[in-house]
């Protein structure tokens, strides 16, 4: 490995950071009101995180880690500032804050979890539909040519599957732990 190559814990940071950065900032901005402070204290966080990289455990949950730290750093950084904000700047209103969006973040990785077993559970003609709609953008005129419809059964199609979607998206958070 030449100087210039990044180590294998640079590359997992750096992995790990990547996949998790939209949702560390939006964090730290659900917890700070002007951006430019946000901003600041994402780029302290992101210092931190690197410095105390080898204090995470691999496997564990990176951005959960990533929010305690960030968490720590918004406190940090109010306390320094002093600052006056629109809002209470109480550690343990911004504590609550934080655990409510950390349950809510963790609700969401749940349902999108269930929303793909789900999706493997559609027969293939149902699931193409949904991947065409959905994940490729196409609009219902090009689904229903495409797949020998018209635009009307298309519509109805995409409800059913929906509707069939939400029930088992429903049935996997009642068996997930």
């Amino acid at each position: 490995m030449s100087s210039s190559d990044p180590s294998p814990n640079a590359e997992t940071y750096l992995q790990l950071l990547n996949e998790n950065e939209k949702s560390l900032a939006a964090y730290v901005h659900a917890l700070v009101v002007d951006a430019g402070d946000a901003e600041d204290i994402l780029q302290a966080c992101r210092l931190t995180l690197w410095k105390q990289f080898e204090t995470f455990e691999p496997g564990t949950n990176f951005l959960a880690w990533a929010r305690k730290i960030a968490l720590n750093q918004v406190l940090n950084y109010r306390r320094s500032r002093k600052r006056k904000p629109l809002y209470s700047t109480d550690p343990a209103l911004l504590e609550a804050v934080a655990a409510e969006i950390d349950k809510q973040s963790d609700q969401l990785a749940k349902r999108t979890e269930a929303l793909h077993t789900c999706l493997q559970k559609l027969p293939e003609k149902q699931r193409s539909t949904v991947l065409l709609r959905y994940f490729e953008g196409s609009e219902i005129d090009e689904i229903a040519s495409r797949t020998n419809r018209s635009p009307g059964a298309v519509y109805r199609l995409l409800s059913r599957i929906r509707s069939s979607l939400n029930q088992c998206i429903q049935q996997q958070m009642e068996v997930a732990p």
